[in-house]
């Protein structure tokens, strides 16, 4: 019997110390649902009294009340303060790693050796890595400086210090050449070659005695200069089949252009060179020419467009074209009208001339462009 009681009553505090493990948890998340539901109901009791306190402080010490607010004024402007000049250190760091191209002009690097370089690199795991086409010729397509004989891309001679892009035409004609968004002369440290007064020289080349050298002429199938920016343009010792000049803003006008029987022509050549284009250069001159002596250049359709030069003028000179298109340039920097900026001149010579939406506007000289800003 003792034996019998005894094992009832050890499974009855089991049963009760079992009950009691299971309920516990749930005593508890409800006691802390009560005690959040009571501090939660006195909130808005205790936010009251925190706003009457501090309007009793207020009465009592004004000062000391305007001293906290100030304190805590200061604390949060100094952090603005703060987070302000990071932001623009960061600024500063973002642009610089985006812009290595101003970094390379601001060493003294030219405009064109530094797109170059860049152009040659490429970003490997975080790093720079060179690419071997830095250390590889230079090239026309590239818009890399230097005297090309056409149709080579690369160029007969270069240097560090010679920045001009000079283009040497000869027997074989070429297609299509095409220059696009370079400037001239008109970023700083930039300046013409020794003994040089044009930043643009297309056409041939004049006669001289010593040393003996024979007059020369480009000839164009189509030659177009569109939105050039000079300070002057001379158009002579021309033949042009249809001369259109359109669109033109300049600092003074005058045509002075004569009529004749120059005849239409395409320049063909078989077999003939590839085409050559480049863009985006900076250079201190441009110069488009057959150099050879009693050696005329052909090119069947020559393009020079959007060009920016300063420092010198623009020459067009001894072409003989099937169709020559001057359009949408802005020519002039002396602020009179009664020096004409835009010339052509009583040596060209054309058999239709179409002559529209031309207008003489005062202008200034055209603005350095700043490489290192």
């Amino acid at each position: 019997m003792r034996l019998r009681i005894g094992f009832s009553f050890g499974v009855a505090k089991k049963r009760r110390a079992i009950t009691h493990c299971v309920a516990m948890p749930f005593r508890w998340v409800a006691s802390g649902v009560v005690v959040s539901a009571r501090w939660v109901g006195a909130l808005p009791g205790r936010a009251w009294r925190k706003v009457v306190a501090g309007f009793r402080a207020t009465l009592r010490s004004p000062a000391s009340a305007y001293r906290s607010v100030k304190a805590g004024r200061d604390w949060l402007l100094a952090k603005i303060e703060y987070l302000n000049a990071e932001s623009k250190r960061w600024a500063t760091l973002f642009t610089i790693a985006r812009s290595p191209y101003k970094l390379l002009i601001g060493m003294g690097f030219t405009p064109s050796m530094a797109a170059t370089m860049l152009i040659g690199t490429t970003a490997v795991t975080g790093g720079a890595v060179i690419n071997e086409t830095v250390f590889a010729e230079r090239s026309f397509t590239r818009g890399d400086s230097g005297i090309y004989n056409a149709p080579s891309d690369i160029p007969a001679f270069w240097e560090e210090k010679y920045n001009t892009l000079r283009l040497d035409l000869g027997a074989t004609s070429v297609g299509l050449v095409e220059i696009t968004d370079v400037s001239l002369n008109s970023y700083t440290g930039s300046a013409l070659p020794s003994g040089q007064t044009n930043v643009i020289h297309i056409g041939g080349m004049p006669a001289v005695t010593d040393p003996a050298f024979t007059e020369t002429f480009l000839e164009v199938g189509t030659l177009e200069a569109d939105r050039w920016r000079c300070e002057t343009l001379t158009i002579t010792n021309s033949q042009v089949n249809k001369l259109i000049v359109k669109s033109m803003a300049s600092d003074g006008m005058s045509v002075a252009a004569v009529a004749g029987t120059p005849r239409d022509r395409g320049i063909n050549g078989g077999n003939r060179a590839d085409d050559m284009r480049t863009q985006s250069g900076y250079y201190d001159m441009l110069k488009i020419s057959p150099s050879t002596s009693g050696q005329n250049g052909f090119i069947d359709h020559l393009i020079v467009s959007n060009i920016y030069s300063r420092g010198g003028g623009c020459l067009i000179d001894r072409v003989k074209a099937g169709t020559m298109i001057i359009s949408y340039g802005v020519i002039g920097g002396d602020s009179s009208l009664a020096t004409k900026a835009f010339t052509i001149e009583t040596s060209v010579i054309y058999k239709s001339f179409e002559n529209d939406g031309n207008v003489e506007v005062v202008m200034g000289a055209p603005a350095i462009v700043d490489m290192t800003q």
